[in-house]
């Protein structure tokens, strides 16, 4: 089977994992861990480059990071939290969950049109690393708003 097919259909699973994640986020008051720790777990993936076919070249790197960094603002105007019950909560937002399938359908897109002059291995590394600069701004920029919140609910005496 191609290798372009699988990792487009591990794509939509994770799209939908994330879906799912994020519905059942909503439900739970949020902290500072549960919104920093995920890139950094996350991270333990760029041992990929370590594996030549992997290694990208300085205009891919640039590429991959700044679609990456326009992607993670679609992502950030839709999160938003709330003080429900003194606690801090991470809003449903509808149009999140649309701004995630496009952006799933337009990465099944790219693979798709970027697979016949991009090797594979390179291909990988540059989704891996525009997943990457799209979830830290995104959660940098949480972590600011929801520190903002946590310092009304909690402030210094």
């Amino acid at each position: 089977m191609n290798y372009v097919v699988v990792s487009s259909i591990g794509a939509v699973f994770m799209g939908f994992f994330v879906l799912f994640v994020r519905m059942k986020a909503a439900k739970k008051p949020t902290n500072a861990k549960k919104i920093i720790l995920p890139p950094f777990f996350m991270s333990s993936g760029a041992l990929m480059y370590v594996v030549p076919e992997f290694r990208l070249t300085p205009m891919e790197i640039g590429e991959a990071v700044i679609v990456g960094m326009l992607f993670s603002i679609l992502l950030i105007k839709t999160s938003n939290f709330e003080i429900r019950d003194n606690d801090i909560y991470l809003k449903r937002s509808k149009a999140f969950i649309y701004i995630l399938v496009g952006l799933l359908i337009l990465r099944l897109i790219l693979k798709a049109i970027l697979s016949s002059t991009i090797d594979i291995g390179q291909l990988s590394g540059m989704f891996f690393l525009l997943a990457f600069s799209m979830i830290v701004p995104w959660r940098v920029a949480m972590y600011r708003s929801y520190m903002k919140l946590y310092r009304q609910l909690h402030p210094k005496n």
